[in-house]
């Protein structure tokens, strides 16, 4: 019988000891994707920023070529049509 109590202490020690490295291993795995969260958000911060500074070159582009479409004259489209079916 003392056998079997020593046997049982044994492995509840070990028992006790793999949940211990195992909370280790999970603590470390934590920190390590906080880490990367971190340097996500910095990215997606950039990006934003970047895809920001995109959309208002893209705007200012659009207005620009408006710009220039309004100042030709609708006549000119017409004789375009004319020229291209002719051919």
């Amino acid at each position: 019988m003392l056998y079997v109590l020593i046997c049982l202490c044994l492995s509840l020690a070990g028992v006790a000891g793999l949940q211990f490295f195992y909370m280790v291993y999970l603590e470390r795995v934590d920190s390590e994707h906080k880490k990367r969260i971190v340097v996500l958000e910095r990215r997606i911060r950039n990006l934003t920023t970047r895809l920001k500074e995109s959309e208002k070159t893209i705007a200012e582009r659009n207005e620009l070529i408006e710009a220039i479409y309004d100042d030709l004259d609708l006549e000119d489209e017409e004789l375009w049509a004319d020229v291209i079916e002719e051919r």
